[in-house]
Order: C-alpha cells, then structure tokens, then sequence
C-alpha cells in the first residue's frame, strides 16, 4: 500500500463502516457507574483515560441478569468497534448467553500491541492496556470472576499483551494473532487460539506476514511472533497444563490441554484458512479495506470461542 493509499484509507474505511451497521446509537455518554443499571440493548459510553477521551460501545440483550459475564471485543488494525460489533456475530451469541458484550474502539484504528505495532497506537504509545483495563472495571453489574477478551489480528496481538500485563481477565480468544509483546511474569490464564494455517498476515508458521515493515517509519508495523503452536506451548508451560489430546474432523484440528483451577489451553488450527475470523459475515468491501481474507466456514468462531469463556471463569 503506498503513501496516497495510506491517506485515502480512513476516510474510504468509514464510509463502508457506515455503510455496513444497521444501527444508530446516541452519543458516547460517560461510562456509567459500576453500581448503576446498564440499559438492555444498545448504547454507548466514553472514558477519559491518559487525557484521551476513549469510546466504546455496549450490547446487554434481555436475557443477560445480575452479574452476567463481560466479554470484550478487540476489532483488528483499520476496524472499529462497530464493525466488529457488525462483523463477528457477538451479540446474538449473547442473546443466547446472557452476556454483556463491549466494543471499544482503538485510536485511529489501531492498537498499541507493543513499542512497534501497531500504527499510531504504537507510535504515540497509547495506553491501551490502561483503557481496556478501565472499560473492563466500569460496565455496570458484571461479574469481575467471568470478564474474558478476544479479538482479531492486531486486536488479538493485544489480547496477549493483556494476558501478560493484567491479571482481571478469565481468559482470552486470540483470532488470527499472535504474541509480540515482552511478558516477563505471566500469570496463568485460560486461552482459547484459532488460526488459520494459510494466513499471509499473522503466518502460522511464525515470522513476519504480508503488512509487517519492521516497527519502521510513521506507521510502525512490527508483526513477527512465533510459530503458533509453539506460541500456545509456551502458555501450556505457564499454565502448568497436562500434555494436550489432538483431534481432526476436516479442515479443523483442536488441540486441548487441561490445567491446574480449572483453567486450560486450547488451539484451533483451520487449514486452508486464510487471515478471517471463522464463520463471520462476508462482507467483500470491508474484507478489502481491513485486509482480511475470506471467512472460513469449517468452524464458528464466535459460538466456539464463547463457549470455552462460559466453561473457563477465573479462579
């Protein structure tokens, strides 16, 4: 992608943005207070965090009580929370579930992963860790035991630098990411992996993929992790798990390893998978503009992923 295509890139993305979301909201009110009653449906809030104003928005469908658990969605470089919100299918996973569902957005699109990735996040050293730290502590009347997060290629890079860097969440759901972060003293986590064995951005294999440019320039992109299974033996290490049982039915293989409290370590491998998230909506435009590749229909990420958070709260 060239220099005009890079300035072009937002205001194309927001259009499509627009385009895709069938819903309206009012706008971001300051977050409410944790004791306070989240209205059921849709809204919207903000948090004023290292002098940034930051935006995010919130589905609590009926059926979700007292209590219920929260699951934070990390959309990928270029996303947005509403499109995430659009694009993966969460909400009506939490119809189904009783589940309160975040959608935060990141600053210009983009996370702050690491000190290199990801675009002015990273640049400008965004306190992301901090943002989603706070969104997690203000949503009114969820359980802190069951607080989970996931997310798609930069959104899932910085799934991992929460794992590393919190110790509030029950588990995470990487998509099509990888760890490249320094995580010095981990605590152990509960971590569901689902990853595309064709993908050209966050390659399987490990290495850098197709957007990677060495953390260099304006917009530093430094994408160059491990192999992804080696990635999910490292946290079978600090998870203290059993050796993982393996088994494949068509283009999917899952790899599951039971922990100490209940926890557990889990890969979902999908050949023939590009950089997608399993079972979501095609949607060409956007897939385009995000870089995405077409979704997988072996496996359902979303219902997948969710079922391992309700199976995993924290101990």
């Amino acid at each position: 992608m060239n220099g005009d295509e890079m300035k072009r890139l937002p205001a194309l993305v927001a259009v499509v943005l627009l385009a895709l979301s069938g819903c309206t909201r009012n706008a971001p009110q300051p977050a409410p207070s944790p004791s306070a009653a989240l209205p059921v449906g849709k809204s919207s809030a903000k948090l004023a965090v290292d002098g940034r104003d930051r935006t995010y928005l919130l589905y609590r469908p009926a059926s979700a009580r007292a209590n219920a658990p929260l699951v934070i969605v990390l959309h990928g470089a270029v996303g947005t929370g509403r499109q995430a919100e659009e694009s993966y299918g969460w909400d009506a996973e939490a119809d189904k579930g009783g589940f309160v569902v975040a959608y935060p957005d990141g600053v210009n699109r983009t996370w702050n992963a690491s000190k290199d990735c990801c675009g002015v996040a990273a640049r400008d050293d965004v306190d992301d860790v901090g943002f989603i730290t706070q969104l997690a502590g203000a949503v009114p009347a969820v359980d802190p035991q069951r607080v989970y997060v996931t997310g798609i290629s930069n959104g899932a890079l910085l799934a991992y630098r929460l794992a590393c860097e919190t110790k509030i969440f029950a588990a995470i759901g990487p998509v099509a990411g990888t760890m490249i972060n320094s995580c010095d003293s981990p605590s152990p986590i509960s971590i569901i992996h689902i990853h595309g064995k064709d993908d050209p951005t966050i390659p399987y294999a490990g290495g850098p993929g197709r957007r990677s440019n060495d953390g260099k320039g304006r917009l530093p992109a430094r994408i160059d992790g491990p192999a992804v299974p080696d990635l999910i033996a490292e946290w079978r290490r600090i998870d203290s798990c059993a050796a993982p049982t393996e088994k494949t039915a068509g283009a999917v293989t899952t790899s599951i390893a039971t922990c100490p409290d209940g926890r557990a370590v889990e890969l979902i491998s999908v050949a023939g998978a590009g950089h997608q998230w399993p079972g979501s909506r095609p949607a060409p435009i956007a897939q385009k503009l995000l870089k995405l590749d077409p979704p997988s229909d072996a496996v359902a990420a979303t219902p997948v992923i969710w079922t391992f958070f309700a199976a995993h709260p924290r101990s």
